[in-house]
């Protein structure tokens, strides 16, 4: 199958001057395209149809990285993000420069990402969150999309991006599209490339400690289920002990330090398999382990009902990771 070259686009005149039939998807990147980019600009493909147009954006922001931290590095390969976006289904590719996003200059006038935005990423990286939503709105200025396309292994950025779409009226729709992760289970990313082979043995830690977090969940609303259709009897009381005890052998800390049913358990599983990479030759540098609501971000409680986001973030040598996975709690009666 041979697949059209995409146009490759400097300014925003270039691109506005492109004739439009149907909805135009767009997908916002920092080039070092990935599998990840591609199932993206696959999924605005299927969702702009046939007669629709989807553009790439290519454009290392230099707002969103603060002092010490890798945008000198940062991977630029443009020959082979045009071919990935090309080859995925993308019609143009807007690659601006930097002084074509911000032609004054830094913007003395920015988005500000609120309460939010100084959680997590937001306190480990202070300004981050200000910066990118500042170059998002910018791009949906420029490119002018129906809907836009983001990651969900960035849970927080794409909760803002949400956030600030909804609270500043932006009429584009926003669209989030599932974690891609190669065999191992490491999350795609652009700065895996960073990785020498036995800092990527370390670094599995963190999908790893997620997955332990997830199969702590699923044994709690299991135990949930159980608990549902036993009596409140004493025979409650000695069904839920023995589910309790049958989990006990596959990680007594977790058990023993949280209620069943309870978000401390699922932070306790996930923290086990962190501690042990803490250990690691190299050692896993934990930056943070939340369990949070993802209408906030704030850190949930036991008695939590509905989504969760389960992040975490740690550095590996030089190169800092992120992941994260969503999980609910307490099925329906």
């Amino acid at each position: 199958m041979t697949t059209t070259p995409p146009v490759l686009l400097r300014t925003a005149d270039e691109l506005h001057a492109r004739v439009r039939h149907g909805r135009r998807a767009v997908v916002m990147t920092m080039g070092a395209l990935h599998e990840g980019h591609a199932t993206l600009i696959r999924t605005a493909r299927d969702l702009a149809g046939p007669d629709g147009e989807v553009v790439v954006t290519v454009f290392v922001n230099p707002l969103q990285f603060g002092a010490g931290e890798d945008l000198d590095r940062y991977p630029r390969t443009p020959d082979a993000d045009l071919k990935i976006a090309g080859q995925a289904g993308a019609d143009a590719v807007f690659a601006p420069s930097v002084d074509e996003v911000y032609p004054g200059g830094e913007p003395q006038v920015r988005v500000t990402a609120g309460p939010m935005g100084e959680l997590l990423e937001g306190a480990s990286r202070p300004g981050h969150f200000d910066g990118m939503l500042t170059v998002v709105a910018k791009l949906l200025h420029l490119t002018r999309p129906d809907l836009a396309l983001y990651g969900q292994k960035d849970a927080q950025q794409l909760a803002l991006i949400r956030r600030m779409v909804r609270d500043l009226n932006f009429g584009v729709e926003i669209v989030g599209v599932p974690t891609v992760r190669e065999e191992d289970g490491l999350a795609l990313s652009s700065r895996n490339r960073y990785l020498s082979a036995r800092e990527r043995r370390t670094a599995l830690a963190l999908s790893q400690a997620l997955f332990a977090g997830l199969d702590r969940h699923a044994a709690q609303e299991a135990l949930r289920a159980r608990a549902r259709e036993v009596p409140a009897t004493q025979e409650r009381a000695e069904a839920l002990s023995a589910l309790g005890e049958s989990r006990a052998a596959a990680d007594a800390h977790a058990v023993a330090t949280s209620a069943p049913g309870g978000a401390g358990a699922v932070r306790a599983a996930a923290r086990l398999v962190l501690d042990d990479a803490a250990r690691a030759d190299p050692p896993l540098e934990l930056d943070y382990l939340a369990l949070v609501d993802p209408s906030d971000f704030a850190e949930i409680g036991d008695d939590h009902t509905g989504e969760a986001v389960l992040a975490v973030a740690a550095r590996v040598g030089a190169t800092r990771l992120i992941d994260n996975v969503h999980l609910t709690f307490g099925a329906a009666s």
